[in-house]
């Protein structure tokens, strides 16, 4: 396998595939790709969100303490965090059509398995086994996208690719309420076997195989320094609001991460083969985009976990009605992207104006939307629309930089550091947004200090407190708001001003660098 002749990187991007499904095939092919590794991604971003709303019912179910459900709810993104970069090198080394079947698979077995489990021990360790297919599925189908479209449909493909992403961790709330409401707790996983079954039917006899050729060694120190680092990282970020900043638990797991990746640059800068080249990140397209990432994430999480307790907590809403009333946000990006209006709007723009102007417009919207919850449903319409065009313009744009600023053949590892990144930023801006908002309840309301729960201090309130902390929260929660829209903001200013840069050097030395070009011209 290693070292075996590549199918289409070692070509131009864009250039004619061997196999099924690539460039030089017809457009039905290559819709049919996009539509089979949007499916598959789709379930994947789902499972990360959809146990939100089932937590209490899981807790009753399975006579199980909060620490117990958290492991439930935190093995998945751990598992798929902590494995993205040594999966997308991987996927590159050995073929990412064989990874993309291998983690489907991966993922309906222990999907089946989450939905049989008969305690949480058993959960836990399935939903462990998902978090590894899910990573070899991440990876795998954004490098797909990039091998499988030429230059001038790449910008839509990874927009859909895109906006998938965003549907599915917009709609796993109310999908989960819907399934809990009819079903019980085991179908949230057990809907995901059929899909993870028809991704490998259709995966199989239509995606095409690549792979990187004249591999090295596998980097075997550099992916497991990775795995430890990032789960680690991950690990603290989650553990933060619950046992604090300065606890036992989170400066063990914040140490291990520092040790880890500390030794893991210090490892890659002298390993033949590394599972991600420090070199990439002196290349500001590359960087401009990793942090693009990394702030879009920080703030689109955390904005719209706070916004998801606003609509519950304040305006009186369901989970299920609460997931409705968000529905705009993804639905826009989701329209915008498959009309084919937003990648038509980054081609006219340029990639930097792009970002610059939907990282605005993403921020705004949340300012909108939470900030300024006092004015009605229209203003949230208005600030969640708002959302989806930022989203539209900003996201696709900033994710087609990171694989442009990767050369072709390691197109796995560039869509594993898309998601790394993504997981990382959206923990902090849960853990950091929600440190926000409890600090400034607690400095309104004392009583609220060391709860575990909004829900806790409301019971402990009783009816007469209980307004006064929904009016503190409301207060925390729109300071946490506007922090989440100006790191987006502050996110959009960075990225386009790194990009900028590196237009800038890419025209004084007369070419392109990275392997998958993005097909837009910017003029700044």
């Amino acid at each position: 396998m290693t070292g075996a002749p590549s199918t289409g990187d070692a070509r131009a991007p864009g250039a004619p595939s061997d196999g099924p499904g690539g460039p030089g095939t017809r457009a039905d092919r290559r819709a049919v790709v996009l539509g089979v590794v949007c499916l598959v991604q789709l379930v994947v971003v789902l499972d990360n969100s959809v146990l939100t709303v089932a937590v209490p019912t899981l807790s009753r179910e399975l006579d199980a303490g909060m620490a117990a459900i958290q492991w439930v709810v935190n093995a998945y993104p751990l598992a798929q965090a902590g494995l993205l970069l040594a999966a997308g090198a991987a996927a590159d080394r050995y073929g990412r059509r064989r990874l993309l079947l291998t983690g489907l698979a991966l993922f309906g077995t222990c999907s089946l398995a989450a939905g049989l489990s008969q305690d949480v021990g058993q959960l836990v360790a399935a939903r462990a086994g998902m978090g590894v297919g899910g990573a070899l599925i991440t990876c795998t189908t954004l490098a797909v996208v990039a091998q499988v479209f030429p230059e001038g449909e790449r910008v839509r493909a990874i927009g859909i690719w895109a906006a998938v992403n965003g549907l599915g961790f917009a709609a796993g709330p109310p999908l989960g309420g819907l399934i809990l409401s009819h079903f019980s707790w085991g179908a949230i996983f057990l809907v995901n076997v059929p899909v993870a079954l028809l991704g490998l039917a259709a995966a199989r006899r239509l995606v095409p195989e690549s792979r990187r050729a004249g591999a090295g060694r596998p980097d075997v120190p550099g992916a497991v320094l990775s795995a430890v680092g990032v789960v680690a990282l991950v690990h603290a970020v989650t553990s933060w609001p619950e046992h604090g900043p300065g606890s036992l638990p989170v400066l063990a797991a914040t140490v291990t991460a520092v040790v880890a990746l500390t030794a893991l640059v210090v490892w890659e800068r002298h390993c033949a083969d590394p599972v991600l080249a420090p070199q990439l990140f002196r290349d500001p397209r590359f960087t401009g985009a990793v942090t693009g990432v990394l702030l879009i994430s920080f703030g689109s999480a955390g904005a719209l976990f706070l916004l998801a307790q606003q609509l519950q907590y304040v305006r009186g809403f369901t989970a299920l009605e609460a997931g409705l009333y968000m529905a705009p946000f993804p639905l826009s990006v989701v329209v915008l992207n498959i009309r084919g209006l937003a990648p038509r709007m980054i081609n006219r723009l340029g990639e930097v104006r792009a970002v610059a102007l939907g990282m605005g417009l993403l921020a705004g919207g949340f300012a909108v939307a939470g900030v300024l919850d006092r004015g009605g449903h229209p203003v949230l319409l208005a600030g969640l629309l708002l959302m989806g065009v930022g989203c539209a313009l900003a996201n696709p744009a900033i994710v087609a930089a990171v694989m442009g600023s990767i050369p072709a053949d390691r197109a796995g590892s560039g869509a594993a550091v898309d998601g790394t990144m993504g997981e990382v930023g959206g923990s902090l801006g849960v853990a950091v947004l929600g440190a926000v908002v409890s600090s400034h309840l607690a400095a309104r309301e004392p009583g609220s200090a060391g709860s575990a729960s909004l829900t806790a201090v409301l019971e402990a309130a009783g009816p007469e407190g209980g307004p006064a902390v929904l009016d503190a929260f409301a207060a925390a929660a729109r300071t946490g708001q506007a922090l989440g829209a100006a790191a987006v903001m502050a996110g959009g200013l960075a990225t386009a001003y790194l990009l900028h840069r590196a237009r800038r050097r890419m025209g004084r030395t007369g070419c392109a660098e990275g392997g998958v070009a993005v097909g837009a011209a910017d003029h700044p």
